[in-house]
């Protein structure tokens, strides 16, 4: 058997799609926390670079405050550094007096202000054209104050080459993750494809059941609905196998005697015997016809098909009255008393195929009563539900027998009557079809068959 390839199927992949999802949330979830952590670690940069220049502040303002008593001049004096052209790039330093004096600044540091020197504390400043970070204070006795700066340039260089550090990690990281994730699911994924050549492997005479060691949990569900189907189909392959073989024995005994007959009629020596020959022909031909009937009615109750019958509201006492006389006839004609207990009972029923029940019910009650016997056919409502019974005199059925009656081609042991072994199996599917109940008991007075049938009666 040819094994089922996916790839040779257009449609959307599981596969795929489980990891797109995977690494569109780990994305969505590692960017947004990418996003949080930068604008964390940019503010806490921020507090820790205003810390160090306010220190920074603190510190050169005590350093000075002593020299400037001695060395106060019209003119600032430049501090001399090393590296000023490094230095400059970062630190502007400028000390002033309380007549706005200048008295220190480094080689960087311009004439004017760096701040406003009515306020202290942090601010923003313009140098060429660039954003720069201040930070100015007066000593103790407010006699000089120390104004300082710093780039903004210099702590997003520093807040940058983090961020590159990140992305460079996520470049990194992303493929790894990828293909880590793709081999994770390609593994899980063998199971399913175990499942699936084990199912492909199967023909419709090997329908052992798929094996569940080693799938994971969430496809167990399915591969049981698979295993209840090929249970079903197996049980289904075998009744159609036993109907087979027995509704071909069954049309084999009267074909035999239609065969018989015939060549009784060919060889008849005189009219006499030609006339019981052709009598003969006609009960097995009606035999074999009552025997096709049932077999189509069986095949149209198969409950394989599922389809639910016509169901109307419907009057049983109604429906028995309209078939009451031409009962009455066949059962005069062998001899039998048919009697009618006739009360109002209206349910939900396909009409044909309560006809059908009722047929293959009086049928088995005509066949089985001996002359002289009585048949009562009966309806109503007991306990909310409405009945219909059919109650004869004959053998009846040993109760150890009672459920067995109900299998297709099933004949009692001894049966002497004329039959396919059919009538209760079909009414036992039109009731099923119905969601109704059959009961058998023993008739009137411990003898014969009482049949009841009990239909749901809905509102």
């Amino acid at each position: 058997m040819k094994k089922i390839n996916v790839k040779d199927h257009q449609g959307w992949s599981l596969r795929r799609s489980i990891l797109a999802i995977v690494l569109a949330i780990t994305l969505s979830i590692w960017g947004f926390s990418g996003v949080v952590v930068y604008i964390e670690a940019d503010q806490e940069s921020q507090e820790l670079f205003d810390q160090s220049l306010a220190e920074t502040a603190h510190l050169l303002l005590t350093l000075a405050d002593h020299e400037a008593e001695e060395r106060l001049t019209s003119a600032a004096n430049t501090l001399t550094e090393a590296n000023v052209e490094k230095h400059s790039q970062y630190l502007l330093l400028q000390i002033w007096d309380r007549q706005q004096r200048l008295l220190y600044r480094n080689n960087a540091a311009p004439d004017q202000p760096l701040a406003q020197q009515s306020t202290s504390g942090f601010g923003w400043t313009q140098i060429d054209g660039k954003s720069w970070r201040t930070y100015s204070i007066w000593n103790a006795p407010q006699r000089l104050q120390i104004q300082i700066a710093e780039p903004i340039s210099h702590r997003k260089d520093i807040s940058g080459r983090f961020a590159y550090k990140l992305l460079f990690f996520a470049l990194v990281v992303l493929p790894l993750m990828t293909g880590a994730l793709w081999w994770s699911i390609n593994r899980l994924f063998r199971t399913l494809q175990h499942s699936a050549d084990q199912v492909s492997l199967r023909t419709p005479s090997d329908l052992e059941k798929v094996d569940l060691a080693g799938a994971p949990l969430e496809l167990h569900s399915l591969l049981s609905a698979l295993n209840q189907l090929f249970e079903r189909v197996s049980h289904a392959m075998e009744q159609e196998q036993r109907f087979t073989a027995n509704a071909s024995h069954e049309l084999r005994t009267p074909l035999a005697a239609i065969k018989a007959n015939l060549q009784v009629i060919q060889r008849a020596r005189n009219e006499a015997e030609r006339q019981e020959a052709a009598d003969g022909l006609l009960i097995s031909v009606d035999r074999a016809t009552r025997l096709v009937e049932q077999l189509m009615t069986l095949s149209r109750l198969d409950p394989q098909a599922k389809r639910d019958p016509d169901l109307s509201h419907t009057d049983l006492q109604e429906f028995i009255l309209t078939q009451q006389q031409e009962w009455q006839r066949a059962a005069e004609k062998l001899h039998l008393q048919l009697g009618f207990d006739l009360q109002p009972a209206t349910c939900l029923i396909n009409r044909g195929s309560l006809q059908i029940l009722l047929r293959n019910l009086f049928d088995n009650a005509l066949r089985y009563t001996p002359s002289g016997g009585s048949i009562t056919i009966a309806c109503g409502m007991h306990e909310h539900q409405a009945f219909l019974s059919v109650n004869d005199t004959g053998p009846g059925i040993p109760v150890d027998m009672r459920e067995k009656v109900f299998e297709r081609f099933f004949r009692l042991p001894g049966a002497t009557a004329s039959g396919s072994g059919l009538g209760l199996s079909i009414v036992n599917s039109i009731a099923a079809s119905h969601r109704a109940q059959v009961l058998l008991e023993d008739g009137d007075h411990g003898q014969g068959l009482k049949v009841s049938v009990l239909f749901q009666v809905t509102e």
